[in-house]
């Protein structure tokens, strides 16, 4: 593996969630199938030369001090972040099923926030509902939660060099599976293969035609699909899962 500085990867999922009081909305269902997905994801990345940080079942407070933490590190040639939970339209859920907004969380890496990530390509890939639709076009469970009426308009928050990917479009469920969420275990497979090669939007675009096509929900919900989508304001090709030569 080279030695050079290929970039930071973060990764922040949910599994349980617990209430703050009993005054507190009512309990998220626990997510099977997360550890799954972030065991194979940070092995995916570290392989791939990412400097990888893992955060399970952590508070809104603490998110935001995770993404705060980046401006003090030494930024290689790409940032990855990674956010599985319940969620709705433009928030996840955190460990108290208290909102986290993405707005939030693009903002915090913008250039006047974190001058270290100024002109470099900032990637979201999110697993979370966007909604309570289900598109009809593994025992089930889904990421949705209550709908919050704060939401926004996801290309209208987005610092420069962003671009997000989400695992459904905007206002449906996404499904998550004890074996894993089909949205990132298929990122798993194209970064784990040599499709990794691939530029980033051509990796978008495998990721929803296998997502689409190749993904049936079962049990309550069987025969249900999900289609993801992406955003972006990217300015140039950018093949961030490409593997680095060896050097010695």
């Amino acid at each position: 593996m080279s030695n050079a500085k290929r970039g930071r990867a973060l990764i922040i999922a949910m599994t349980e969630f617990h209430n703050r009081s009993e005054r507190s909305r009512d309990m998220l269902e626990p997510r099977k199938g997360v550890k799954r997905d972030t065991d194979r994801l940070f092995r995916a990345l570290s392989l791939l030369g990412y400097n990888v940080s893992l955060h399970l079942d952590v508070s809104a407070r603490e998110i935001r001090e995770i993404y705060h933490n980046e401006s003090r590190f030494v930024q290689g040639e790409c940032f990855i972040s990674i956010l599985s939970s319940h969620g709705q339209e433009g928030l996840i859920y955190d460990f108290y099923g208290e909102p986290v907004y993405l707005r939030d969380l693009y903002d915090s890496l913008s250039p006047k926030n974190c001058p270290a990530l100024a002109g470099i390509p900032k990637l979201f890939f999110i697993q979370a509902c966007r909604g309570k639709e289900i598109d009809e076009g593994v025992v089930l469970e889904t990421d949705s939660a209550e709908c919050e009426a704060d939401t926004f308009c996801h290309s209208w928050n987005l610092p420069s060099d962003t671009v997000v990917m989400f695992a459904t479009s905007e206002g449906y469920v996404a499904f998550q599976n004890p074996a894993g969420s089909f949205f990132l275990q298929t990122l798993c497979d194209i970064i784990e293969g040599e499709e990794r090669e691939l530029a980033l939007n051509q990796i978008f675009t495998l990721i929803s035609y296998h997502t689409a096509y190749n993904f049936q929900s079962r049990g309550t919900y069987a025969g249900y699909k999900e289609m993801p989508c992406f955003i972006t304001n990217l300015t140039k090709e950018l093949r961030p899962f490409r593997q680095l030569e060896n050097t010695c």
